[in-house]
């Protein structure tokens, strides 16, 4: 049976059961600030749906969807279970409230059960991705090339920036409260970029990238050097595809440690229409 879930205190103990659980933890509830902000003020605010599974009256899932019905997208904030059928159900209710949605699901790795009901559905699995902490930045680097996103700069920025993902650049260029945009100038051109997230406790480059010309260059160095100074005395994260091993070294160059546990893996669904 699906419920609403109306006050934290319903799921308090069903949450801190799975806290350090190699395979079902959460890597969207590692911080207190990711359980406020993922879980506890989606419980009271609009555009969220957060709602519990139940078997005999106990609690065997959890769920937090952001829901845009306007751009008919949604994003799994939070989705806890140890059962396959609680996902399931989880998804078939899925199915009768959004049909036709566009949906990102991020999750454990290790979490079998939700991993193969969704490949079951069809679900498209980028890289998994490795969690990163800023430790011991690095000093000493020439940022002298780097300058704040400005509307100076827009069409360049637009003209480079990735196209996948729900954050396009029109929507991160739209959202300087929320991200702080820092541009690579060569010659009056923009040649790279980085996207980061800004306000929280611990912030996250969300996408760093340089054209491929002027790699290998210092400007990739450069950007972040420069996003971890304005961002003090906040924290940083960062999640890496596993599998970039020379992303992985430009970080870990610059101070990044492995968090142990942290991992994740992203799976983009097309919610089916029920008929």
């Amino acid at each position: 049976m699906i419920r609403r879930i109306e006050r934290f205190g319903e799921c308090r103990e069903f949450v801190e059961s799975f806290r350090g659980d190699p395979c079902f933890s959460d890597p969207m509830l590692t911080s207190d600030e990711q359980l406020r902000s993922n879980l506890i003020d989606p419980i009271e605010r609009d555009g969220f749906d957060v709602f519990g599974v139940y078997r005999d009256g106990a609690l065997v899932g959890l769920f937090s969807f952001f829901i845009s019905e306007e751009e008919r997208y949604l994003e799994m904030l939070v989705g806890l279970s140890r059962e396959r059928s609680a996902y399931v159900e989880a998804l078939d209710y899925l199915e009768r409230r959004c049909p036709g949605y566009a949906a990102d699901l991020v999750f454990n790795p290790a979490n079998h059960p939700l991993r193969e009901l969704l490949s079951e559905k069809g679900a498209e699995f980028e890289p998994e991705q490795r969690k990163f902490r800023l430790r011991e930045p690095s000093g000493g680097i020439d940022t002298s090339s780097v300058e704040q996103y400005s509307e100076r700069y827009a069409e360049q920025y637009l003209s480079i920036h990735s196209r996948g993902g729900y954050w396009t650049a029109e929507k991160v260029a739209a959202a300087q409260d929320r991200f702080r945009t820092l541009l690579a100038i060569r010659g009056g051109a923009v040649v790279g970029y980085i996207d980061v997230t800004r306000g929280f406790a611990e912030n996250e480059p969300y996408d760093l990238f340089v054209l491929e010309k002027y790699r290998r260059q210092g400007y990739g160095r450069a950007l972040l050097a420069k996003a971890i100074e304005l961002n003090r005395p906040a924290e940083m994260s960062v999640l890496l595809d596993a599998d970039d091993i020379d992303t992985i070294r430009l970080y870990e160059s610059m101070g990044f440690v492995r968090a142990s546990g942290e991992d994740n893996l992203t799976a983009h669904l097309s919610v089916r229409i029920n008929n």
